[in-house]
């Protein structure tokens, strides 16, 4: 079992997500950046499946009943093992009763620990994903929480097998590439959204990451029958400024889209936190 000790501004399990239930109005979910959650699985031996957690802008301790390794991926943050300092991106034995404190990221929004064997909650839907959205999945972690862990932590087969991976650098202002459409002509000058920065505001979260900036004009005044959502969508509210859509969006909006984030470029947008700045880059 893992306890928690503190929680952080906010710490879910995640894992792949729930795909196929769109139909039924239910979100995908799952990590917001993917690549780190799977990085994290592989450093410790796990399938890239394996449930592990997700914390925003970081601050949690929790304090492992057994011994276990664990690694710690994404927005990078100081770790401590019972006051030593560790670093990220590498597998870490910790020992029975060890307290792992995570301090808060200097670059990125979100950060992954995975522990071997993964966070074995009660699946919903074929998931152990937390869904913001729909409520489905594990309640946001709090304080005194305890989180069972798979079988396979209570075995030791010895170093997982790396050292440590490379890992490149958030950049200060990321690019996401974004393919345009499906309602790209509703809007005066779509281009508008490639040709500033934005900046995120304080209200995003793993639904969508809401952004300040010049306006996008609407070319028509008509209403829009919902349609169907997917990560990475810009969508466009009427006060014109866009919404990147993340994990936990509604499956169906009535907003028209300027235009969809490449799903390569995703994990960046899963990492941008307030007060940062964004651009965008039109694709074919």
């Amino acid at each position: 079992m893992i306890e928690v000790v503190r929680s952080g501004p906010l710490t879910t399990v995640q894992d792949l997500g729930r795909p196929g239930y769109a139909h039924l109005g239910v979100p995908h979910a799952g990590a917001a950046d993917l690549p780190s959650l799977c990085l994290a699985n592989r450093l410790v031996g796990n399938p890239e499946d394996a449930a592990g957690l997700e914390l925003t802008f970081g601050g949690a301790a929790l304090r492992l009943r057994a011994a276990a390794w664990i690694a710690v991926t994404g927005a990078r943050l100081p770790i401590l093992v019972d006051g030593r300092p560790y670093g990220m991106n590498a597998p870490l034995r910790a020992g029975a009763g060890a307290l792992v404190e995570l301090g808060v990221p200097t670059a990125g929004l979100r950060t992954y620990l995975a522990v071997r064997g993964g966070i074995d909650v009660e699946p919903v839907l074929g998931s152990r994903s937390t869904d913001l959205l729909s409520h489905l999945g594990p309640d946001p972690l709090t304080p005194g929480d305890h989180l069972p862990v798979g079988a396979a932590a209570a075995t030791d087969a010895g170093w997982p097998g790396v050292d440590v991976a490379p890992v490149r650098a958030l950049p200060a202002e990321p690019v996401l590439r974004v393919v345009a459409g499906p309602r790209a002509d509703w809007f005066v000058d779509p281009g508008v959204l490639a040709g500033q920065a934005y900046e995120v505001a304080p209200a995003s979260n793993r639904v969508g990451v809401r952004l300040d900036g010049r306006p996008l004009e609407r070319a028509t005044r008509s209403e829009l029958a919902s349609e169907g959502m997917v990560t990475g969508a810009l969508q466009v509210p009427p006060n014109g400024l866009p919404i990147v859509f993340l994990a936990d969006h509604p499956t169906t909006g009535g907003y028209p889209v300027v235009g969809v984030v490449v799903a390569a470029d995703l994990p960046l947008a899963g990492q941008l936190r307030p007060g940062q700045r964004v651009r965008f880059r039109h694709v074919r």
